[in-house]
């Protein structure tokens, strides 16, 4: 199996990355689409480093893209069986990034968009050692009547969707609210209000605090 790569933004700072955020792209888009968040993050956390892999395979629905598994619809079952066989690159990706900057799952927080929600939720809920924190954008949660059997950590979660958005349905982000709070994670959601299958200003302010807060910094 062969490592990811993709974009990355460094600390701020100019030293060594103290805390760790990886951004897991969309169906069809690349890491790039996804590192351009850490500009308006990283000045509120300059000792983060941003990483936004790309996905392993090429995308059957745009040639210029990839994606984590194919995906023809929202059948829960080929979204489980997914995520689980795309759940091993993320795993080394992780694991790769920690040791090379000495850093522990308590520094890292895991950022998806759509389908890279299902992947961060997927992963971020059966490591060992829990995350400091997951934000989901736009996505839903696979595998919901496995999770109560799988969950190995809890760390906390945000879910952020736009309430028009046309592509994965906006009630998805209750289900997987519900089915969070079921197992005992302690999670939060946004509704963005009038927004697509997109990321506004106030979802990514929603991201920011949360981000703040799961790497212990204070916020008004």
């Amino acid at each position: 199996m062969f490592e990811l790569e993709g974009a990355v933004h460094d600390p701020l700072s100019g030293g060594k990355p103290k805390k760790l955020v990886v951004l897991l792209h969309g169906y069809g888009a690349d890491g790039n689409d996804l590192i351009g968040l850490a500009e308006p993050l990283a000045p509120l956390m300059p000792d983060v480093a941003f990483h936004a892999p790309n996905a392993p395979y090429p995308c059957e629905g745009n040639p210029f893209g990839y994606q984590w598994f194919g995906i023809s619809s929202l059948d829960p079952h080929l979204m489980l069986a997914g995520v689980r066989g795309a759940a091993p690159f993320v795993e080394t990706f992780l694991e790769t990034l920690l040791a090379e900057y000495g850093l522990t799952e308590a520094d890292t927080a895991l950022v998806g968009f759509s389908q890279g929600t299902m992947m961060a939720l997927h992963v971020g809920l059966r490591r060992e050692k829990e995350l400091a924190g997951i934000v989901g954008f736009s996505g839903l949660l696979p595998g919901i009547d496995t999770l109560a059997a799988e969950i190995k950590s809890k760390p906390p979660v945000l879910l952020i969707h736009g309430d028009a958005d046309p592509m994965v349905p906006f009630e998805m982000m209750d289900r997987a609210e519900t089915a969070l709070k079921t197992v005992g994670v302690r999670v939060g959601s946004y509704a963005a209000k009038g927004v697509g299958h997109s990321i506004d200003g106030h979802g990514l302010e929603q991201c920011a605090r949360f981000l703040l807060r799961a790497f212990g910094v204070k916020t008004t």
